[in-house]
């Protein structure tokens, strides 16, 4: 029996609703939602927190948008954008060694009312209130050896310095196990609960390190208050060995590092979405971050602000993929800054109708050019999404007249030298270093050219494309200072894979040097952070593509056959065709959404 049930692929599913827990069905349909990071980083404030608020519950609640989440460090007075005050950060703490919010940022917290406030507000408009919080114990309660709430333990002792987060440094590691562990996980929730909490994002907690114990602990914390609080871990990609672990314990987990507005971090989740398909379950589901769209990077932690860089295709592209996998969405622009592009997107009834009633969701196809994913949907109607992923290859290496060493965490920098004689153009590129591009920062550290007495230090290029953000000068592509293997260098050009920076180069200059390094930006993170550089003096850009292309889907593979009805559910467009293959013209980096249904 075991061995037909596996057969039909039909145990694996047993077991995942055998091992259903009450708390799945607190998020029984994929979370959506904002979150203040992309825009606000670490700074958000209450006013900006109750604008998207306002924006929510007027245009978006009635499509199921209903979460807020206040992002990172809501507790430390005098954050900044472009990384973290770590030198001189206020913190609030209360005796317990508990963070409370910062009251010059959320004012209604004062006088030890915590978020509950906020909470109330957003409950008053039928909304639901999250925050962001860091896996372990506040250093600061360490330091000043501050009590675990109903015991007679303090923070110093249920503490350990190792596996402390590389990025952050505002907590130790709880030990699982010591009398107090598992109290202060208690005691953070009791508050949390108290002040009506929804949601939680811990980061910190699944990846590069899976935090079996402290998960477990959270776990157990949660649950002891009685109240449904969303448990969201972070960040990613969390590791695929712990994936039936995650989803016993998690409501969400993310799938990949921070995604921004990046065509080719858009593009690797046709891969990651593909690993991660056969984990989800009601109520546990993958998470591919937040959707970068609409104004970001006001005051983020990385990046200037802008408008969203994807092209209208590519967040044709992001919705459907997202839809189609069921994963949560949690947008990242402020609010009240949308445009209608960005709001009809957001409330279209086809792609909202893929994700909260699709099933038996999975991957057709996936190749370099087009991808496709179906499901299936009410009575014997079928979804179906179609990509057109073809790009132009951006840098064609064996061309080029100098290229570097793998450079990584381990190996952070290298002096480039090339021979540049008779050369009327030179074009520096970066690569990724043949895996993800999460953290990617590059920097060309005082990029000169050289005619044997005179020099010219690279500043003015023709054109510049950068992976994510803006080809940067004097400064880092977060917007921080260009800081390579510890060194702060005044000049140079701060980029992100993939990258060319093209330049004009005057007759009879012959040599070209730079230093070559991974930013500091990338160089300090727990994952990440792997690029190669070239230099190239002619375009190193291959063949561009079609705009356009036909993606051809084999309707009986999804159990379509003779005359069927096709709904455009993007544009509401209905047509009746025959045949036993459907094929869309789908632009560059574009998608197609469709419900499909036999006519008998």
């Amino acid at each position: 029996m075991i061995k037909h049930l596996l057969a039909a692929g039909l145990l694996s599913f047993s077991l995942q609703a055998a091992a259903q827990k009450p708390f799945h069905q607190w998020a029984a349909t994929p979370p959506m939602g904002w979150n203040s990071w992309d825009c606000f980083g670490p700074t958000v404030t209450e006013a900006e927190v109750k604008a998207n608020a306002d924006y929510m519950a007027k245009h978006l609640k009635s499509s199921g948008w209903d979460y807020v989440v206040v992002d990172i460090r809501w507790y430390v007075s005098n954050d900044k954008a472009h990384g973290y005050n770590e030198t001189d950060a206020q913190y609030n703490i209360d005796e317990y060694g508990r963070f409370t919010p910062a009251v010059n940022r959320f004012p209604s917290a004062a006088g030890g009312k915590g978020f509950k406030p906020l909470a109330d507000y957003l409950h008053s408009k039928g909304l639901k209130f999250g925050i962001h919080i860091m896996r372990g114990i506040p250093v600061e309660a360490v330091k000043r050896k501050l009590p675990v709430k109903g015991t007679n333990v303090t923070a110093a002792d249920i503490y350990s310095p190792e596996d402390q987060c590389r990025w952050l440094r505002d907590m130790y590691t709880i030990v699982p196990g010591k009398t107090g562990s598992q109290e202060y996980y208690n005691s953070i929730f009791e508050m949390y609960a108290s002040w009506g909490l929804d949601f939680v994002k811990i980061d910190d907690l699944s990846s590069p390190i899976y935090f079996t114990e402290e998960i477990e602990m959270i776990r157990k914390a949660i649950d002891r208050t009685g109240r449904k609080i969303v448990l969201s871990t972070s960040p990613g990609e969390t590791p695929l060995d712990h994936a039936a672990h995650v989803q016993q314990h998690a409501n969400m987990w993310r799938t990949v590092g921070d995604f921004w507005d990046s065509w080719e971090q858009l593009k690797e989740h046709f891969d990651v979405f593909d690993r991660w398909n056969k984990w989800r379950t009601t109520g546990a589901w993958p998470d591919g971050d937040m959707l970068p769209m609409g104004r970001i990077g006001i005051r983020a932690e990385r990046g200037n602000p802008r408008m969203t860089a994807f092209t209208k295709d590519e967040q044709y592209t992001m919705m459907s993929l997202w839809a189609i996998f069921r994963s949560p969405m949690m947008f990242g622009g402020n609010l009240p800054d949308n445009d209608a592009f960005t709001l009809s997107l957001l409330t279209n009834k086809g792609m909202l109708e893929v994700l909260k009633q699709s099933r038996n969701n999975r991957p057709l196809f996936n190749n370099p050019q087009t991808a496709a994913w179906t499901a299936d949907g009410p009575g014997n109607s079928k979804y179906l999404a179609v990509f057109n992923k073809a790009d132009q290859v951006l840098i064609e290496e064996d061309r080029a007249v100098w290229k570097s060493q793998l450079i990584d965490r381990k190996n952070q920098s290298q002096q480039a030298e090339a021979n540049i004689s008779g050369a009327k153009k030179l074009y520096l590129a970066v690569t990724k270093g043949g895996d993800q591009i999460d953290w990617d920062h590059a920097d060309w550290i005082r990029p000169t050219i050289y005619n044997g007495k005179d020099s010219i230090l690279l500043t003015k290029w023709v054109k510049a494309s950068s992976g994510w953000g803006r080809v940067s000068l004097n400064k880092g592509v977060s917007g921080s200072p260009l800081v390579v293997n510890g060194q702060r260098y005044e000049q140079g050009i701060g980029v992100h894979a993939n990258s060319v920076v093209e330049f004009d180069i005057p007759e009879g200059y012959t040599t070209f040097k730079a230093l070559t390094g991974l930013d500091n930006a990338a160089a300090m993170q727990n994952t990440g952070g792997t690029v190669q550089f070239f230099v190239f003096t002619e375009n190193p850009a291959g063949p561009a593509p079609a705009e356009t292309t036909n993606v051809p889907v084999n309707l009986g593979d999804i159990g379509i056959r003779g005359k069927y009805q096709v709904t455009d559910l993007w544009t509401g467009k209905k047509t009746v065709q025959t045949g036993g293959q459907f094929s869309p013209l789908i632009p560059r980096h574009g998608a197609g959404l469709y419900k499909i249904e036999a006519i008998k």
